[in-house]
């Protein structure tokens, strides 16, 4: 009989430990209340004995989000009685609150951070779960450095802590030692001689990704008894992070047939959980990341776009739709083939071409795409109409679009403290318009310039900036996202110039919405975030 696997999810504590990624309350409380959205058994908010915010927080998310008994609540403490009691004072108003505490098991913990002999050390443990034992019903241990600790030495802390009262017992893999066949037969082990103590008691793991190995030692322990998986929204925590919540949940998901667990989790609010995430911890997310990464459904290669037009499952062993997304993304580019183009044209209502047409279009396209790197819905407008016209042939559609789109001409931006300012030129087929506008800083300056130009005004939700090349000639990647009438478009560009690419986003933004009012029935297919 398939099992349940409980997934408690330490974004709010391990995950904040990321240097720069600080939260204040408000967003705490916000990612909490996704968290439990997205399904997650147990939330870790904190570490309440660091500092008064990090107290308070704990305090909000308990009060706020646990306020149900659907969801448990607990904060971490170092196994001394001023940490524990932080704990309790925090999660104390959550209707299913928990301790957890944590101290090391491992020789180098021991004897060189604790400089007490391993006797000692198991017996302050003790202690701390009998006291904790006094305060609430639930009450979790983890032995820190459990990968590299002696193996009979951690099942005697194990076994003594279980029997003052210790309802979850965690396993961490906290410097990213462990490998997966090893990590899971100790976990074996582990889970028979808990299971015959006292088999009301849940096994967990918390795996580090210092070695690249988090998810699959994570994955490992499932298959070998673990109960319960620790994790962070897209991976992320101290170091190189932790195992990631969607990787582990998507496996489980996927490979039935290997784990034979389910859990609990609302997979179609992972990308949500994982934008807010990215968003107030000011992280972004690697793009060829599994699950949650940009590129993680996007295609650009001709052979695997053909075979995904033929068949998802040709190249797609997760679909979009599970995890929140709308849909696939095929990416055009030089590398795209003959079908994808034409599947992208008839989209966009061009279908009754000859075979000699379709091969015009698709010659023009690809000179467009070897010096564009990326063609999108209205540069195939733009295409299609233009090979009619060099080709003096009749268009079979009859309109004509290519000269209600926008490109840029030439911009000039200041960037001072008082009055940051932008102008533009943009060309609309035969017109050339020109703007200038002053904003709070130069992109604003610049996308309000825009936006008078154009007409089109719309609320940017999303700017994103990175650096896909190095050194001075170094190439700036600007990725938008902006919404209009309800609907969210997303555009990306790059250019060695970083204000030179946010403009040209943001026209390719420009643009997308003027394609979905030209052809309404696409507007869900280029209109994704």
């Amino acid at each position: 009989m398939s099992r349940k696997i409980w997934v408690f999810d330490t974004t709010l504590r391990d995950g904040e430990q990321v240097p720069g990624a600080k939260l204040n309350l408000y967003e705490k409380v916000e990612i909490a209340q996704q968290l439990k959205k997205l399904g997650v058994d147990i939330i870790e908010a904190g570490f309440p004995a660091s500092s008064q915010g990090d107290f308070d927080a704990v305090k909000a998310v308990a009060q706020k989000v646990g306020n149900t008994s659907d969801i448990m609540i607990t904060a971490l403490a170092r196994a001394v009685k001023s940490d524990i009691d932080a704990v309790y004072h925090a999660v104390k108003h959550a209707q299913n609150p928990m301790i957890h505490m944590v101290l090391g098991t491992s020789d180098i913990h021991v004897e060189k951070k604790f400089s007490k002999s391993k006797d000692q050390i198991l017996q302050i443990g003790v202690d701390a779960v009998k006291y904790a034992k006094t305060l609430l019903p639930q009450v979790q241990y983890s032995t820190e450095d459990a990968s590299r600790s002696d193996f009979e030495y951690l099942w005697k802390t194990i076994e003594a802590v279980m029997k003052a009262g210790a309802t979850m017992i965690n396993v961490p893999d906290t410097v990213g030692y462990a490998e997966p066949e090893q990590w899971g037969k100790m976990i074996a082990k582990l889970n028979d001689r808990m299971k015959n103590l006292d088999d009301s008691v849940l096994l967990s793991v918390h795996c580090h990704n210092d070695l690249g190995m988090a998810t699959a030692n994570t994955l490992a322990a499932i298959k070998n008894g673990a109960d319960k998986v620790e994790c962070t929204i897209n991976g992320i925590g101290e170091r190189a992070g932790n195992a990631a919540l969607e990787e582990v949940v998507m496996a489980i998901k996927t490979r039935g047939d290997v784990y034979d667990v389910f859990t609990d989790i609302h997979t179609k609010e992972i990308m949500n959980t994982s934008r807010l995430v990215s968003s107030f911890m000011g992280i972004d997310v690697q793009v060829n990341k599994a699950i949650t990464g940009d590129n993680a459904f996007a295609h650009s290669s001709g052979i695997h776009q053909d075979g995904l037009l033929k068949s998802r499952d040709a190249y797609e062993i997760v679909h979009p739709e599970d995890v929140g997304l709308e849909d696939m993304e095929l990416v055009l580019t030089a590398r795209s083939g003959r079908h994808a183009v034409k599947n992208a044209l008839s989209k966009l209502g061009f279908k009754d071409f000859t075979v000699e047409e379709f091969e015009g279009i698709f010659e023009n396209f690809l000179k467009l795409a070897d010096s564009k790197k990326e063609v999108y819905n209205h540069d195939l407008y733009v295409i299609v109409e233009e090979y009619y016209e060099k080709a003096e042939k009749n268009n079979p559609n009859e309109q004509t679009y290519a000269d209600q789109f926008y490109e840029i001409e030439d911009l000039q931006i200041i960037s001072n403290s008082t009055f940051p300012s932008a102008s533009v030129k943009v060309r609309r087929g035969a017109d050339v318009f020109q703007a200038s506008a002053v904003g709070s800083g130069p992109i604003d300056a610049l996308y309000l310039a825009i936006a008078e130009v154009t007409g089109i005004n719309v609320k940017l939700v999303e700017y994103n900036i990175s650096s896909v090349s190095r050194g001075q000639e170094a190439l700036g990647k600007v990725k938008i996202i902006v919404e209009f009438n309800s609907e969210t478009y997303m555009a990306k560009a790059a250019h060695t110039d970083i204000l030179k690419a946010s403009a040209l986003a943001y026209v390719n933004a420009i643009n997308s919405i003027i394609v979905a009012r030209i052809n309404p029935q696409t507007a869900s297919q280029i209109a994704t975030v």
